[in-house]
C-alpha cells in the first residue's frame, strides 16, 4: 500500500516544488470552497501549498457520497482528466483554509513540454491515479448496465479502449448480488449509462463521449497545422510526431484509438518488446504520450467526407461538424472481412469477434472455440485462447499452416494440445438462437461443432470509402508518392511533386494499412505514420512559399 500512495502522492524536492510553483496562480481558500466539482466542462491542476483539499464522489441517488482522498501541502489535485480533456467526475473542496495555486490547461501543457522531471513525475502520478480511480468508488460516476449483445459490447469496448473510470454490470451474470431492475429501466432499455447519477437508456458511445467531454466540439473554431484521421498505430504515431514537433494536432477516430492493433492480444514481432506486448497496453500508453504532447483526441467521431481546398482542408463529421487543418493525414486503416454465409451478420457481435483482446478472451475462458484464419493475427488469437483455457479449432483454408503464418507461432500452436489445427477447411454454415452455438467445417471431413465464440480474421479491406477525390487502386488503397499517376493543376500550383506518403492531393498525406504496399504490420505502420510528419512539414513549408 505504501508504494501505491508514493504513486499517487509523490513527495516533491524544494526545487520540483519551486519550478512547479511557476507555472500556477495563487488563490486564498476558505473551509468549504469549491475547487472543482464534477461535471465541470474544464478544471484547472490545482497545488496545495497550506490548508487542506478533500477529493470526493459526490452523493449518487444509490449511494452516499465517499471521500477519497486528502491532500495537504506540497501536494497537487488532478487527475488524467485534465490531459484528455474529460469532465470532472469528482469534486474537490476545501477542508482547511489556506493557499492554492491553479494551473490551468495551457500552463499545465508548458510546463510538460519545458521540464522533462516535471513532466515525468506528473504523467506517472495522473496515470497511477487513474488506475487507483478505476477500481475504487469513483467507477460509480459512470455505470454501464448491458448484455452481451452487440450493441452492450461496443459500449463496454469503447470505456475499457479509453481507460474509462466506470463501472461494468452484466444483467446475466449469475453471480449478480442485487436487483438492477429495481431502477426503473427494462432489458429493452439496455445497454444503460449512468452518467453522475443520470440515467441514460439505450446508450451509445457517441452520447457517452458528448457527456464526459470527450466528444469533438468545434465552439472555439480552431484551425489546425495538422489532422489525423484514424487513431490506430500509424495515427498515433502521426500524432504524437506532429504535436512533439509544434503541430497543433488534432486525432480524429470513428470508434476509439488502437485500431486494429488494439484488438491483438499479443505482439511478439515489435521492436523493444522481446516478452511481447498487447496492443491494449501500446494504445494506451500512446495514448498517454499523445496527451502530453497536447495532442486533442476525440472519439467517437466518424469522418465522411474531405473537402480538399487550396488552402485549408475541410473534413466533413458524421454530426455535420467540420475540422479545418492545412495538412491532413488518412490513417483510417481496414475494415475486417467476414464469410459469405447465412446469419454471419446475425451473430456479428453474438459470438463472431474480429478480435481476441483480454475482454473476448475471458468471455469465452473455458469454452469451445474456433478461429478463423491463416496469418499471425488468427495464430495469435488461437495461442491467447488456449492459454485462457479454452479448446481452440484452427481452420485454414490453404493445405499448409506455415504458408503465410510465421514460424514461431506456426512451432507454438503445433505443440499446443488445446489447439487443434483444421488445413484445407472452410466454416460452412453457422447455427444458434440468439448467439452462436455451432458451426459447420467443411473439408476432408465435414462435421458440426460446438461453437461457443468464431474468432474472424481473414483480412480487411480499406476504409476509403469517404475519400472520392483521392486516387487509389482497384481494391481501393489509397497511392501516394511516387505511385501517383495523375498531376492535375493543384501539383502545378504547389509547384512541386508528391512527397513521400503524399496523395494525389497535395498536403492530404496517407499512411498505415490504408495506404497501396504497405507492410501490414504494427512497427511498419508507426514507422509510416511518423515518417509522413517529416513530409507534411516540407508541404506546409512550401505551401507558405507559394501563398
Amino acid at each position: 500500500m505504501g508504494g501505491a500512495v508514493e504513486k499517487i502522492t509523490p513527495e516533491l524536492t524544494d526545487a520540483q516544488w519551486s519550478r512547479l510553483r511557476r507555472y500556477g496562480v495563487p488563490q486564498d481558500v476558505a473551509e468549504g470552497d469549491v475547487l472543482f466539482k464534477a461535471g465541470d466542462r474544464s478544471y484547472d491542476l490545482i497545488l496545495v501549498e497550506t490548508g487542506e483539499v478533500e477529493v470526493v464522489r459526490e452523493a449518487l441517488w444509490w449511494t452516499e457520497e465517499t471521500q477519497l482522498a486528502r491532500l495537504g501541502p506540497r501536494t497537487f489535485v488532478g487527475e488524467l482528466g485534465l490531459l484528455n480533456g474529460q469532465r470532472a467526475f469528482l469534486t474537490a473542496r476545501v477542508t482547511v483554509p489556506g493557499r492554492v495555486l491553479r494551473i490551468d490547461h495551457d500552463a499545465l501543457q508548458k510546463m510538460m513540454a519545458d521540464d522533462d522531471e516535471l513532466c515525468d513525475l506528473m504523467l506517472r502520478t495522473l496515470w497511477a491515479r487513474r488506475e487507483m480511480l478505476r477500481h475504487g468508488p469513483a467507477a460509480w460516476t459512470l455505470k454501464l448496465v448491458g448484455s452481451q449483445s452487440p450493441e452492450s459490447q461496443a459500449l463496454r469496448r469503447y470505456a475499457d479502449r479509453l481507460e474509462l473510470v466506470h463501472t461494468w454490470i452484466d444483467v446475466d451474470d449469475p453471480d449478480l448480488s442485487h436487483d438492477i431492475w429495481s431502477h426503473g429501466y427494462t432489458r429493452d432499455d439496455l445497454p444503460v449509462a449512468i452518467v453522475q447519477g443520470e440515467i441514460i437508456r439505450n446508450a451509445t458511445p457517441g452520447q457517452i463521449a458528448e457527456m464526459l467531454g470527450l466528444a469533438y466540439t468545434a465552439e472555439d473554431d480552431t484551425e489546425f497545422d495538422l489532422a489525423v484521421v484514424g487513431a490506430g498505430p500509424a495515427g498515433l504515431a502521426a500524432a504524437i510526431y506532429g504535436a512533439s514537433e509544434g503541430l497543433q494536432t488534432v486525432l480524429l477516430d470513428a470508434v476509439a484509438p488502437g485500431g486494429q492493433s488494439a484488438t491483438t492480444s499479443r505482439i511478439e514481432n515489435y521492436l523493444g518488446f522481446p516478452f511481447g506486448v498487447s496492443g491494449d497496453a501500446l494504445t494506451s500508453q500512446a495514448s498517454l504520450q499523445a496527451f502530453k504532447f497536447g495532442v486533442r483526441i476525440a472519439s467517437p467521431c466518424p469522418v465522411v467526407k474531405l473537402d480538399a481546398e487550396s488552402g485549408v482542408h475541410r473534413l466533413l463529421l458524421a454530426d455535420g461538424a467540420i475540422v479545418r487543418a492545412r495538412a491532413v493525414v488518412v490513417t483510417t486503416g481496414v475494415a475486417y472481412r467476414g464469410l459469405p454465409i447465412a446469419r454471419w451478420d446475425d451473430f456479428e457481435g453474438a459470438g463472431i469477434h474480429h478480435a481476441a483482446t483480454a475482454l473476448e478472451v475471458r468471455q469465452a475462458s473455458g469454452s469451445d472455440v474456433v478461429v478463423i484464419g491463416g496469418a499471425n493475427s488468427a495464430g495469435q488469437a488461437a495461442l491467447a485462447l488456449a492459454q485462457g483455457g479454452c479448446r481452440v479449432r484452427l481452420v485454414v483454408r490453404s493445405g499448409d499452416l506455415a504458408d503465410r503464418m510465421s514460424s514461431y507461432l506456426v512451432d507454438r500452436i503445433r505443440e499446443d494440445p488445446r489447439i487443434d489445427v483444421h488445413t484445407g477447411t472452410q466454416v460452412s454454415a453457422l447455427h444458434g438462437d440468439d448467439t452462436l452455438a455451432r458451426v459447420t467445417l467443411t473439408g476432408a471431413v465435414d462435421e458440426t461443432v460446438d461453437c461457443r465464440a468464431l474468432f474472424c480474421f481473414i483480412g480487411a479491406v480499406p476504409a476509403t470509402d469517404w475519400l472520392a477525390d483521392l486516387e487509389r487502386d482497384d481494391d481501393g488503397f489509397v497511392h501516394t508518392g511516387a505511385d501517383v499517376l495523375a498531376l492535375g493543376d493543384a501539383w502545378r500550383a504547389a509547384g512541386r511533386m508528391p512527397l513521400p506518403f503524399e496523395t494525389s492531393v497535395p498536403r492530404v498525406f496517407a499512411a498505415g494499412d490504408v495506404r497501396r504496399g504497405s507492410m501490414k504490420r504494427v512497427a511498419a505502420a508507426v514507422g509510416e505514420g511518423s515518417s509522413a510528419v517529416a513530409s507534411v512539414h516540407r508541404a506546409l513549408a512550401t505551401a507558405e512559399v507559394y501563398a
